[in-house]
């Protein structure tokens, strides 16, 4: 690795804005920005994919293969990635931060506690909750109903045993008993605030905005009731300047914020991807899961709220997940199978539609595994361009930027030739679009269902928020990240299915409508045998 100044330098950035968390990474001052305000935005490019396996599919490994490849044929890029969440790391992936030679570096910092941006949110959350239970502790000026209080607590953790919660104290002569929950730390609002904002004074008139409960009279409590503004500023403000850190090839990587796709809106923050589009000329960004969660709510919701129109889309497919798709079992997909690859490929087709009605040149990549054969990779070839489509091959992980060369110049030569006309699924504000409207646009536009039923509860809050004056707000849904149905086992694009939605939430200070759908968790769980397991000390 590189020091820290020296790539900072590569990125641009004077040395007075850099503070350095060692030698191998830093944060960087978030006053830069006014420095930079007048220089003109290089170009952004989304890279997402198809509907995710166990088989892998690679999405951070080719954001970063595909900065290192444009920097070596001479564009000046930048990738702005989403900090990794310590659930998954000791849950299921293990990391995340690219693999083999397209990986950012420090490597295990990234993955745990890095520079503490998760630990100061994770605080703030629970600092919340524990005002708010104070406040009803000490005699309840705010009128609070325990029972309705909304708030959640959160931990950077999957731990299922804390989705259900009772809160009480020894103390019974003012204690409250209701019922509570935890959410993982990416899910919670908080973390979309910080991500959606511009800035910090956005970030805490925001948060101020954010609706804890409601009193026994049915009005709002606000975090602004609580009169905590200030201990949430002393908590967040270091984490508001984005991280810098680097890939294997030295070359600079923004990474700062990062909610879950499925129950949240998948996208780093808004503060760094704006500095990375004045420092570079390029910039190469990541959203959570397939197109259908994370691309959708980085066009519908970032885009729309930060000003941004996406230049280029890339999405990643593999030949071994689409053989999955196909029907092949998992311990099968390393044989070749080109039959079955085709018929997985209806799951790659539907994301390339969805992403080609935002009116942006799309870019289908397969990231090469070792096992795929040269016939599975022409017949994938063969089908991306009898369909129109621009296709590289990503060779990044395994060969460093020598092998993403082919992936780097489709993406430039879609940015020098083709005229973006971004137009997103719906407006933001636009009241002529109720919630029930934007929901049912993303599952039958995206998503290829046919019907979307409601329960009971959720067509009652549904009416609730319209009526509070919501009904402008974007719409986040929540839903399973394996399948584009909201049943998880449903693989392939099934189309004409119906999606239910079970409970809607609110976000009001980060502006958008949560629905709720399948069986989707806020709190996820560790697998039988969790990665922390495999984690054995050498």
């Amino acid at each position: 690795m590189e020091n820290i100044y020296e790539i900072a330098k590569k990125a641009g950035i004077e040395e007075k804005y850099v503070i350095p968390y060692g030698l191998d990474k830093a944060k960087i001052d978030f006053s830069i920005t006014e420095e930079l305000k007048n220089k003109q935005n290089g170009k952004l490019v989304l890279v997402t994919a198809i509907t995710p396996t166990k088989a892998g599919e690679g999405k951070t490994t080719t954001t970063i293969g595909l900065h290192d490849g444009l920097r070596r044929i001479g564009v000046k890029s930048i990738a702005v990635l989403r900090e990794p969440s310590l659930g998954p790391v000791f849950g299921v992936k293990g990391g995340a931060v690219g693999a083999l030679k397209s990986t950012i570096v420090p490597s295990d910092d990234i993955n745990l506690h890095f520079t503490g941006d998760f630990h100061a949110l994770t605080s703030t959350i629970n600092l919340i909750s524990a005002i708010i239970e104070n406040s009803v502790f000490q005699g309840n000026l705010l009128n609070i109903n325990p029972d309705r209080i909304v708030w959640t607590r959160a931990l950077d953790m999957n731990d299922r045993s804390l989705r259900d919660i009772t809160v009480t104290s020894a103390d019974s002569k003012h204690s409250i008993t209701h019922k509570s929950e935890f959410v993982i730390t990416v899910a919670s609002e908080l973390m979309a605030i910080f991500c959606i904002s511009n800035n910090e004074q956005e970030f805490l008139d925001r948060t101020e905005d954010i609706i804890v409960a409601y009193t026994y009279d049915d009005v709002p409590v606000r975090v602004r009731d609580l009169h905590i503004r200030g201990a949430i500023y002393k908590l967040m403000h270091a984490a508001m300047n984005p991280n810098l850190v680097q890939t294997l090839e030295a070359n600079p990587v923004l990474v700062h914020g990062g909610p879950f796709a499925n129950i949240a809106h998948g996208c780093n923050s808004v503060i760094a991807t704006k500095l990375g589009l004045k420092l570079a000329d390029v910039v190469v960004t990541e959203a959570g899961f397939g197109s259908d969660l994370g691309a959708e709510k980085f066009l519908d919701i970032k885009c729309q709220r930060a000003n941004l129109k996406p230049d280029a889309i890339v999405l990643v497919a593999t030949v071994r997940a689409l053989k999955l798709h196909g029907g092949v079992l998992f311990d099968d997909l390393d044989k070749e199978n080109v039959e079955a690859m085709m018929r997985g490929i209806c799951n790659l087709e539907k994301h390339a539609e969805n992403m080609s009605s935002y009116g942006v040149p799309v870019i289908i990549t397969a990231n090469r595994f070792p096992s795929d054969t040269d016939e599975e990779i022409k017949q994938l070839r063969d089908w991306c361009l009898a369909k129109g489509y621009r296709f590289a091959l990503n060779e990044g992980a395994l060969k460093g930027s020598e092998g993403a060369v082919a992936l780097a110049n489709a993406v430039k030569e879609a940015l020098d030739n083709e005229k973006p006309n971004f137009k997103p699924l719906y407006p933001i504000g636009d009241e002529s679009f109720s919630i029930k409207d934007k929901i049912e646009l993303i599952s039958k536009n995206i998503y290829g269902a046919g019907n979307v039923v409601y329960t009971e509860l959720a067509e009652e809050q549904i009416k609730k928020y319209e009526d509070m004056g919501y009904k402008g707000l974007a719409v986040c849904m929540a839903k399973t990240p394996n399948s584009l149905t909201d049943d998880a086992k449903v693989l392939g694009a099934p189309r004409g299915f119906t999606v239910t939605v079970r409970e809607v939430r609110l976000s009001a200070g980060a502006g958008f409508i949560v629905p709720l759908t399948g069986a989707v968790m806020t709190m996820p769980g560790l697998p039988k045998v969790p990665a922390a397991v495999k984690m054995e000390a050498k």
